[in-house]
Order: C-alpha cells, then structure tokens, then sequence
C-alpha cells in the first residue's frame, strides 16, 4: 500500500515578465522535490514557462500553481487566466505553433513533453491547462488536488493524503480550526494518524483521530473510500463533499462536531457509484459559488476542474485544500 499526503501547493501570480521565471523555478525545485531525474525536471521547467509566458503575452496576467502530484512521483503544474481565451485551440496544441518566444514551441512543446496535459479555453471566460509530469512506469489516475495556505501566510491549516491499494483508494481531507501554526499542527496530525493504518474503518480513523487532537485546536475532518462496489463516507465539523452528475449534485454532509473535542456517534454514508461521476472534497477555503448542475454542465477533467477552483472560487482569507476523483472513480 502507498500513501501520498499534499505538499503546499505554490502559487505564482503572473503579473510581470519575471513571474514567468519565478513559475519555472519553481516547477524546477518541486521536480526535484519529487525525486524526478533531471531531465524530467527540466521537462516540468520548459512546461511552466510555456504557460506562464502565455499567460504574461496573451491574458494579461492570471497565476501558475506548481506542486508535487499525488498520482506518483513527479510535478502537477496548472494555469488559469481569465484573459480573451482561444479561439482556434486546436491550431495552438499543434507542436511548433507559438506566437512566445520561450523554452519550447508553445501548447504543441507542452503536450509532447507532459505526461498529461489538458486544456479548455472558452471566448469571454479565458483558459484552463493543466501538465502533469511523472516518472516513467506511473499510470495516469485521474484525481486531482490542491493545498493552499491563507493569503501572506507560509503554513497551511488544511491538509489532505491518499492511499492506493489494488481496487481501493481512500482520501482524507483535515481542517484545522482557524488557520496558522496551530491549525497546521493539528491538520498535520490527524495525517500522520491517518498514515498509520490507512485502511482501517472510517469510523476507526475518526476515532483515533479523535484521540491525538485533544492535544491540539482540534480540526473538521471528512474521508472517502472508493471501491468497485461503491462510496463509503464519512466527516465530523465544516467539512464535506459532492458526488457530481451531468445535471445532478448529490452532497455529501458531514455531522456537526469538532474532531479533537466533541466527536458525535459516526454515521458511514454509502452509495453506488456507476464510474461516471465526479467525486470531490474540499475545505471551507472554497466557496460555494461554483456548485451546481447549471453551471458544471459536462464533466471536466479532474486536473482543471481543481486549477478552475483554485484560481476563482478561493476565498483568500482562509486556508484551503481540495480533491477530486474524476468518471472512473480514480482506482488503480
């Protein structure tokens, strides 16, 4: 069994030329965070400065968020603007179409250099890319996440981990109460609980959980498993998912209480899941503006739907983390 908890996700907002360069070093240093070769990190540098420089040229600004995938070892890197969008998309995925002088040849570079890259841009609404480079031998799962620490502040209170055996996987998400150092201790530590036994009962987790945050502020806590035959959830405080349909949102609640100090009797939801929905968990930190059939239309994919949400719907005076399991539910 492996387990994956979320390094911080950077954020570089693309404000200036030398945002550009800022966003490659950065998918530099997180490759090599990552224990990719170094040939591989230079492949995450040519694909961030790609992006980022279309950013700068073509959308007027918008932001690159770099940070170490959870699918395997390597580097997530998604850009999001809200600039004019493309109107020919097809022609600029093309490799040597660029309008940049960067790194690579535009789009085309980072569609050959990614081990996945997708992209949607719309007239009015701007674009969404998002490149995943990972070590050879690594299946693409199409889950997706990120974890953000408030606006100015370097610890993040949220915190999120998988774990992958054959046929199973289960996500924690952790809210720590408030945000900061504290907030950060405790989320961490109901992590490093959850990586003892990662595939004990859900209730079991949130008990022992429960046990180690009397220590600490405490935190709201929600975990996931999925597995051929269905969803198992469950959560405790302001913490909670949605399982998403074309056209349907089914939410997941969780109960009231505070997971360190009050802890009510556990109740584990299940339900089936047909391998065409869209899974997602998140903090607090994300708003509720995106949610909804009407506007979610056709399922995106995992990686841009959690670039889309980190870029407009993070309220920035709250940490925030987020993960999603795309049609497929995710499973190895």
């Amino acid at each position: 069994m492996t387990v994956a908890d979320a390094s911080l996700t950077r954020l570089i907002h693309i404000d200036h030329i030398s945002a550009v360069y800022a966003a490659t070093r950065a998918a530099r240093e997180v490759a090599a965070e990552a224990g990719l070769p170094e040939v591989l990190a230079e492949r995450a540098a040519v694909v961030a400065s790609e992006l980022a420089s279309n950013l700068d040229k073509h959308a007027g600004g918008g932001a690159v968020f770099v940070q170490r995938s959870l699918a395997g070892p390597g580097v997530d890197i998604h850009a999001v603007d809200t600039g004019p969008g493309m109107a020919d998309l097809d022609h600029w995925r093309v490799d040597g179409n660029s309008t940049t002088e960067t790194l690579g040849t535009g789009l085309g570079a980072v569609g050959r250099l990614a081990t996945e890259f997708r992209i949607r841009s719309a007239a009015g609404v701007g674009t969404v890319a998002a490149a995943r480079i990972l070590a050879p031998g690594h299946e693409i799962a199409d889950f997706a996440h990120f974890r953000l620490p408030r606006e100015g502040e370097e610890r993040c209170g949220d915190a999120l981990a998988v774990s992958a055996m054959p046929g199973v996987r289960t996500a924690v998400v952790v809210d720590g109460l408030g945000h900061g150092p504290e907030a950060s201790d405790a989320a961490e530590a109901a992590i490093a609980v959850f990586r003892r036994d990662p595939d004990r009962p859900l209730p079991e987790h949130l008990n022992a959980m429960h046990r180690t945050l009397r220590q600490t502020r405490g935190a709201a806590v929600a975990l996931a498993r999925l597995s051929e035959s269905g969803l198992e959830f469950c959560g405790v405080g302001n913490i909670g998912g949605l399982v998403l349909t074309p056209g349907h949102t089914q939410p997941l609640l969780s109960i009231p209480g505070v997971v360190g100090f009050t802890l009510p009797s556990i109740r584990v939801r299940a339900l089936p899941l047909t391998g065409h929905e869209l899974l997602v968990l998140h903090t607090d930190g994300i708003g509720a503006a995106w949610r909804g059939p009407a506007a979610l239309g056709p399922l995106p994919a995992t990686t841009l739907f959690a670039a889309d949400l980190a870029h407009r719907h993070r309220d920035l005076r709250d940490d925030a983390a987020l993960i999603a399991f795309g049609p497929g539910k995710g499973l190895p």
